[in-house]
């Protein structure tokens, strides 16, 4: 009897298949592989129908193939909390970078595919997933608005949307989707390269290119009557907007900027680090690459505010017991960081509204200098250092606003301008 059920399953078997056989409601099949590890194992496959079995059977003999195969598949919230903790870490990544990951996939990726193998992830299921995200009030999925009191004097602050039945539709920017499929690729071509998967199934799910909403920066005029105002006030950070104004110094670079890196003799600074507000720390970190750290030209305005801003900080050292000797250029009185969100965007806000200039950003600045430089002839590889972008094509797009006759002549005085008193009675 045992005789006559082998040959039965032998002629059940299709020419080549060898390994293909009935297994409880379908069929199942394997195929000798070499894991990551490089130990030699089974590896099976499963199906409803032997065509369906067969098919599966030879892709994975194709993959042993090529190369080596993982034969126990994890789900991708497994995989997510590997990645984290053994790939993207310190130094290799900077601890925002960190911060910005942990996040995205806590709260738009493990939700909706956290419990899927990363196998069996199909292109339609990451489609869905991007259609999904852009369609969902975060509020709601969030629990945003349930975590509120029912009540609070500020109404603001009480539940008044999504968990009252007035769901206010706080749906992701284009962007933001755009990151968590960017981040979703990283991890999934992580897998590929570590051989646990043969395929990265998020390349070939493509997002149009959002498009980005200009601000104008401000003009030369709107530049002079700000930084004018903020020096005529005496206001401790005049310097680090001069530097950002005319440097594109970034905000936290500025923050960042310790004495050292400072030679007013020489007329030189050194970008090294900046401030960066992480899991509720301030850190001093290095900037992001080698060409930020080249020494940068310091033009007269800005040796006269650096010097301004240092006998500034004498004068607060002395009238502090408490003071707290950090290196950095810019602190608060008693010699404290300044916090790159709160502190100094509302100082900044501040100073716009005394100066009665049209209200920009802090970043929108940096828009600002690429125009002086751009009207002041500067080449664009020049800009391209002194901006230190990553690539030209960065410098580029920010390198086209100054084409007027009368902007360029105003911009080419435009350090001896601001380095002078002003006159009683003048903008």
């Amino acid at each position: 009897m045992t005789e006559n059920r082998k040959k039965q399953r032998t002629r059940t078997r299709a020419n080549g298949e060898g390994s293909i056989f009935p297994y409880r409601n379908g069929y199942a099949a394997y195929v000798w592989v070499t894991t990551p590890s490089g130990e030699r194992k089974k590896k099976w496959v499963y199906g409803k129908t032997r065509d369906d079995v067969h098919n599966k059977y030879v892709k994975l003999h194709h993959e042993a193939q090529q190369g080596r195969v993982s034969t126990k598949i994890p789900t991708l919230e497994k995989r997510i909390a590997y990645w984290l903790e053994s790939v993207v870490v310190e130094p290799d990544y900077a601890p925002l970078a960190i911060v910005t990951y942990e996040t995205f996939t806590r709260l738009y990726i493990l939700p909706y595919l956290g419990k899927k193998r990363l196998d069996k992830l199909s292109v339609g299921e990451v489609r869905k997933w991007v259609n999904t995200l852009r369609q969902t009030c975060q509020c709601c999925a969030q629990g945003k608005d349930a975590r509120r009191p029912e009540k609070h004097w500020n109404p603001k602050r009480r539940r008044h949307c999504c968990a009252v039945g007035q769901c206010c539709r706080q749906v992701l920017k284009e962007s933001t989707v755009q990151k968590a499929l960017k981040i979703l690729r990283a991890i999934l071509s992580n897998a590929v390269s570590e051989e646990i998967i043969s395929k990265n199934v998020a390349t070939s799910v493509r997002l149009s290119t959002p498009r980005k909403r200009k601000v104008k920066p401000w003009s030369v005029e709107e530049a002079r009557r700000f930084l004018e105002s903020a020096r005529d006030n005496e206001d401790p950070l005049y310097a680090a907007y001069v530097l950002i104004l005319v440097l594109g110094l970034r905000k936290g670079e500025v923050l960042g900027l310790d004495w050292k890196y400072v030679d007013l003799e020489a007329g030189e600074i050194y970008v090294g680090e900046q401030l960066q507000r992480v899991r509720q720390q301030l850190l001093r970190r290095q900037v992001k690459t080698d060409s930020s750290e080249a020494p940068l030209p310091l033009p007269a305005i800005c040796t006269a505010a650096l010097q301004l801003r240092k006998e500034q900080q004498e004068r607060d050292r002395r009238d502090n017991s408490n003071w707290r000797d950090t290196g950095l250029v810019f602190t608060g009185p008693a010699g404290s960081p300044i916090e790159p969100a709160g502190g100094f965007n509302r100082r900044f806000d501040t100073a716009i509204e005394r100066a009665g200039v049209r209200r920009i950003t802090v970043h929108t600045t940096r828009g600002t200098c690429a125009t002086l430089l751009a009207a002041l002839d500067v080449h664009p590889r020049v800009a391209m250092r002194i901006l230190r972008h990553s690539n030209i094509k960065m410098t580029m797009e920010v390198y086209t606003d100054a084409t007027d006759e009368a902007t360029c002549e105003a911009l080419r005085r435009l350090g001896s301008v601001l380095d002078q008193p002003r006159n009683d009675g003048q903008e």
